[in-house]
């Protein structure tokens, strides 16, 4: 495939060749079609001025034409008898046979006619008058020569001018996209090298505030979000590799004891290992999903109904759920992934609660609210973000209960991040922690998505 160097130059000589040549045709018809219309205007004067000779008797045979200049006159009668002419047709045949039509005065064609010895270009007009009683047609020529070799000088000017003029164009066109190109191909090399060997390296940016700064500006903004990238995707591989090797580990324990000692087989701890390890699978496949952009249908959602039928699936937990919703709050979400949402929240809740949970449904303006509220031992301020990191449980929580992945809180993040919200954790009123969910509503959101 050719290069943009390649591409510019072609581009750029087809576009001139096209204009040289058009000039060249253009300039080529205006000489032409101007000296021609200067013959003909000539030729027209002479015929109109024997043809009045011939009208008023006056018409001699021998017509004369200005010294030194290369034109001709003829008088013919309709019966083809020569009434007169110029000394250079005396003696030959009617140099023409055209006349004007009846709505016409003249008429003019382009004739090459044989004077002393010689074929030469006039502009040959017809007039048509009457000598005594024989209607008769006057021919008046006037030499193109002169036409003809202004064409010839033009073209001998510029045709062989035009792949010179080419060739230059061509050459300057390379050298300037070249030097234009330089510092792509630079960053180009840079950029390769970077990414194949050391993602912490960034693109030297240039103190001009053109393209190229901007390209260098957006190439190591680029990298930084790969870099983050690549970063977050190794720590992601290491904890999951890290969080899947206990329960797999216990659970081929398991299988081990089965094989060796049937009759010792812990059926409900068997179960308990393939259901953990099968939810931490099902999670980190969710969060890969997110991670690579995947955009779910999304539909209006009533959140106080959907929060009503998550409460009503659930299995009753070890502490009781109080909801509190208006009667409508509609969001503009895939029905799935918020319900993930609710139940993510509420989980982290049965973990930390110790008598209370309450779920509430607020609807602000043009946003929705959903606080997941618990009177446990709350979230430390040092640890309110720290827990929507992937993997992050916190001692209590891993005390309390060991079937956590520590997903839970960073897969409703990233859903309710991907949805155009926020989930934040902030201290409860009183005693214990305080989880909320904003969301815009339909209208806000299709605006902004």
């Amino acid at each position: 495939m050719a290069s943009v160097r390649v591409k510019t130059t072609v581009g750029a000589l087809v576009i001139v060749a096209v204009a040289l040549l058009a000039a060249y045709a253009g300039l080529l018809a205006v000489t032409r079609h101007g000296l021609v219309a200067s013959a003909e205007r000539t030729a027209r004067i002479r015929a109109e001025a024997v043809g009045r000779s011939a009208a008023d008797g006056t018409l001699v045979q021998r017509l004369a034409i200005p010294e030194g200049e290369d034109s001709l006159l003829q008088v013919v009668a309709d019966d083809g008898r020569i009434l007169a002419a110029s000394h250079n047709l005396t003696g030959q045949a009617p140099v023409a046979s055209f006349a004007p039509s009846p709505d016409s005065a003249a008429a003019a064609r382009g004739l090459r006619v044989r004077t002393d010895g010689r074929d030469h270009p006039y502009r040959v007009v017809a007039v048509r008058t009457t000598a005594g009683d024989t209607p008769a047609t006057v021919y008046a020529g006037t030499s193109l020569e002169t036409a003809e070799y202004a064409e010839q000088l033009i073209r001998d000017a510029m045709l062989p001018s035009i792949p010179a003029l080419l060739a230059l164009v061509g050459a300057v066109t390379w050298a300037a996209t070249g030097r234009a190109l330089r510092p792509v191909e630079a960053i180009r090399v840079q950029v390769a090298e970077i990414t194949e060997h050391d993602l912490g390296r960034r693109v030297p940016v240039p103190a001009s505030r053109d393209e190229i700064a901007r390209l260098s500006t957006t190439m190591n903004d680029t990298l930084d979000r790969l870099e983050q990238s690549m970063e977050r995707q190794r720590r992601f591989v290491a904890d999951a590799s890290h969080e899947l090797r206990n329960p797999i580990a216990a659970l081929r324990a398991h299988v081990e004891m089965s094989l060796a000692h049937p009759e010792l087989l812990d059926g409900p701890d068997l179960l308990d290992d393939v259901v953990r390890v099968q939810q931490l699978a099902d999670d980190l496949l969710l969060l890969a999903r997110i991670d690579a952009g995947d955009h779910p249908d999304r539909t209006t959602v009533d959140l106080s109904a959907l929060a009503a039928e998550v409460l009503r699936e659930r299995p009753e937990g070890r502490v009781p759920v109080v909801l509190e919703a208006p009667g409508t709050a509609a969001v503009s979400a895939n029905r799935g992934q918020l319900a993930r949402v609710l139940n993510n929240l509420l989980d982290n809740a049965q973990r930390h609660a110790e008598s209370r949970i309450t779920l509430a449904v607020t609807v602000i303006g043009d946003h929705t609210t959903v606080e997941v509220r618990d009177d446990g031992s709350g979230i430390a301020a040092a640890d309110r973000e720290r827990v929507f990191t992937r993997f992050t449980r916190l001692d209590e929580s891993r005390s309390r209960d060991a079937g956590g992945t520590g997903l839970g809180l960073a897969i409703a993040r990233d859903i309710a991040t991907a949805h155009g919200g926020t989930l934040t954790a902030h201290p409860a009123r009183s005693r214990g922690a305080r989880l909320v969910l904003t969301l815009p509503s339909p209208a806000w959101s299709a605006h902004t998505h």
